[in-house]
């Protein structure tokens, strides 16, 4: 199992925005084969004195159940129409492709 933490930095002001095109997106996402889960998350105050917060920023918590399966979703059709829809809301996109130990 592949574990995928994308970090997405939006322009200022434009979360709302993106949020819309991104959950329109989502069913997609869920219906490929290989995706075990796909969660969009924004930064919560826990009030704890070592958490980092970054306003403007929506991190995708994903779970693929290979390889295969995450290099296959890039290139999903929906995928190249989301990139297209949001590419003036995204400032920067960092991702993490993490394994299980």
């Amino acid at each position: 199992m592949i574990h995928v933490v994308a970090e997405i930095r939006l322009h200022p002001g434009q979360l709302p925005d993106y949020l819309a095109i991104l959950q329109e997106n989502i069913p997609a996402v869920l219906a490929e084969p290989g995706c075990l889960d796909y969660r969009a998350t924004v930064d919560f105050d826990a009030g704890l004195p070592t958490q980092s917060r970054q306003a403007d920023t929506v991190s995708l918590l994903e779970k693929w159940a290979s390889p295969e399966a995450l290099h296959a979703h890039r290139q999903a059709p929906h995928m190249l129409t989301y990139r297209e829809k949001t590419r003036g809301l995204v400032e920067s996109v960092q991702m993490k492709v993490l394994q299980e130990v």
